[in-house]
């Protein structure tokens, strides 16, 4: 201590001198990315901070969540930069400024997923292949999400959303839907895509598994003990043990019956185009089968019973949509019982008042008749068996007789089902599962007045673009599914609706995500009600994916009590 100093001011000249380095710091990090910028461009960099050394400001983005990107768009505009998972970005929102992205893929910028992200999935996966390589990996997997295969999953996706929702209903108390969401994708994905039979133990096992690789993706770079990145890879090379048995099993069968699940459409296609997939190129094509269709799929589904929950009037309008088209079941082996418009708001707890359920003020009934995408031609694929050991009656039950509820949806009756589909893109639209996509600028370029320089991350936001977006006729911020309408303008803008990407790098099961989306919405209004277990409507967290921070705790009733959902 020098002489004369008294501790407590040395204490104060220690912390100023600490600030003063940290300001420093900050300071020379700022000019390291300045100087970064491409000389021969006379364009200046968007306008942002980029935080802390190293850590730029990836603790902001998590911990603020969705607020992070939309206080800074509101101060810098719809193009601004940023340092996030260890590398400068740039994110971009709007309809305009995002065509240009999506459209320059392979020209002036390439898929760039975190190196986090990189390093669990795997170097052989759809996501992390570029040029010549993505177009065959995406040609091999179009089998997989062709109209033929996805003719083949519907029987048994419909059997497994049957099975998990009464489930659901037969609770006695609330669930946690977005939990119960994640283990109803993880056993289509399981058991649908890959084929996997497992007992209940094993699949709860392989889904922890999963989880805990997932929550790691978008983590720090840093392989170190109790790190997100450490963690991530300890799951992915369990799976991979996991995984690898599965395979060799599956590539021992004889009997080509059992060949319809989407592992087997990616090996039988891969030598169609002479190409033959090593083991660890099926193991991460399998992982990310999952991994497309686990958690994204999961949330969707959550926000779709929210946003149902919320706006009554479009369950009606669904009904009748079904009624119209034959598809309501008419359940001829149990009482119809009471009308879910009369039944009361309240939990199962008669002594804890819970709030009612918002009632929507649209009221408009128009019918929404967008056209769905064409699809190829359907095959008669046979379909496998039911994929879990469903719960069965005890033998001295008397079977249910004449029971006809579901009936058997086929993508064609799916196809007629025209407001279901406003409806399933309006929850997209509101609440996308996945707020962006991550691009590396092949070479600098120009976006709204300001360089993006070679090397750069460019990360564009669904949320924002759908949010922000002027082309509604509706305010964006409402639920309003009849903005599809085929009479509407938003039903054919191509930019600022954008839930599953677009340009090359599209999401190439969008067309099964839909799909199950669909049959999920369909059981939900002809066998059950939901109501909240809380009370109020829980906020939601955007950070890695969209979800309900406690859940989604609901109360579900089935609408006929006593009744069977197997035919």
């Amino acid at each position: 201590m020098p002489a004369g100093l008294s501790w407590p001011a040395a204490a104060a000249l220690a912390l100023a001198a600490l600030a003063l380095l940290l300001a420093l710091c900050r300071h020379l990090w700022a000019l390291r990315w300045s100087l970064s910028r491409d000389r021969a461009s006379a364009l200046p960099l968007p306008k942002g901070s980029m935080g802390w050394p190293f850590f730029g400001e990836t603790l902001h983005w998590l911990l603020q969540g969705s607020r992070f990107h939309s206080s800074r768009r509101e101060r810098y505009g719809n193009v601004f930069k940023t340092h996030l998972l260890g590398r400068p970005v740039v994110r971009v929102t709007g309809a305009e400024n995002i065509r240009k992205i999506l459209l320059g893929e392979h020209t002036l910028v390439s898929a760039q997923w975190p190196q986090s992200t990189q390093i669990i999935l795997g170097s052989h996966t759809l996501l992390g292949s570029i040029g010549d390589l993505h177009r065959q990996r995406r040609k091999i997997l179009a089998r997989v999400f062709c109209r033929t295969a996805l003719e083949s999953y519907l029987p048994r996706i419909q059997k497994v959303v049957s099975w998990e929702l009464r489930g659901w209903c037969m609770e006695p108390g609330s669930i946690a839907v977005y939990s119960s969401a994640k283990t109803l994708t993880f056993r289509i994905a399981a058991r649908i895509l890959l084929g996997l039979r497992l007992e209940e133990k094993q699949f709860k096992d392989l889904a922890k598994t999963f989880e805990q690789l997932v929550e790691n993706l978008f983590s720090l770079p840093l392989n170190i003990p109790f790190s997100g990145l450490r963690k991530g890879i300890k799951a992915r090379d369990m799976l991979h043990e996991f995984m690898e048995k599965a395979i060799q099993e599956k590539l021992q069968r004889t009997n080509s019956e059992d060949h319809s699940d989407a592992l087997d459409f990616i090996i039988n296609s891969a030598k169609e185009h002479g190409k033959e997939f090593t083991m660890q190129e099926l193991k991460e094509s399998a992982i990310e089968l999952i991994f497309a269709a686990f958690f994204t799929t999961a949330s969707a589904s959550t926000s779709l019973i929210l946003l149902l929950l919320k706006h009554p009037s479009a369950i009606k309008k669904i009904r009748q949509e079904l009624m119209s088209h034959e598809l309501y079941p008419k359940c001829q082996c149990c009482p119809a019982g009471p009308s879910p418009d009369t039944l009361p708001t309240q939990g199962r707890d008669s002594k804890k008042q819970l709030p009612a359920v918002a009632r929507d003020t649209h009221e408009d009934q128009s019918q929404c008749s967008g056209p769905l995408e064409e699809a190829e031609p359907s095959s008669g694929l046979s379909p496998q068996p039911p994929a879990l050991s469903e719960p069965t009656q005890p033998q001295s039950s008397p079977q249910p007789q004449a029971c006809h509820c579901p009936s058997d949806i086929s993508l064609e009756k799916l196809s007629r089902l025209r407001y279901l589909d406003c409806v399933i893109k309006e929850v997209l639209r509101v609440l996308p599962p996945v707020s962006g996509g991550y691009r590396t600028a092949l070479q600098t370029f120009e976006l709204d007045g300001y360089q993006i320089p070679k090397g750069w991350s460019v990360m564009y936001s669904i949320r924002d673009t759908h949010e922000t977006a002027a082309i509604y006729q509706s305010p964006p911020g409402g639920f309003d599914p009849d903005r599809f309408s085929a009479t509407r303008p938003e039903a054919v803008s191509r930019f600022h609706y954008i839930p599953f990407g677009g340009g090359a790098r599209s999401c190439i099961g969008k067309e099964l995500a839909q799909a199950i989306l669909k049959l999920l919405a369909i059981e939900l209004v002809t066998t059950a009600r939901w109501e909240l277990a809380t009370p109020a409507y829980p906020a939601m967290q955007t950070v890695p994916i969209v979800h309900p921070v406690d859940g989604l705790q609901l109360y579900f009733h089935p609408l006929r009590p006593g009744c069977s959902s197997e035919a």
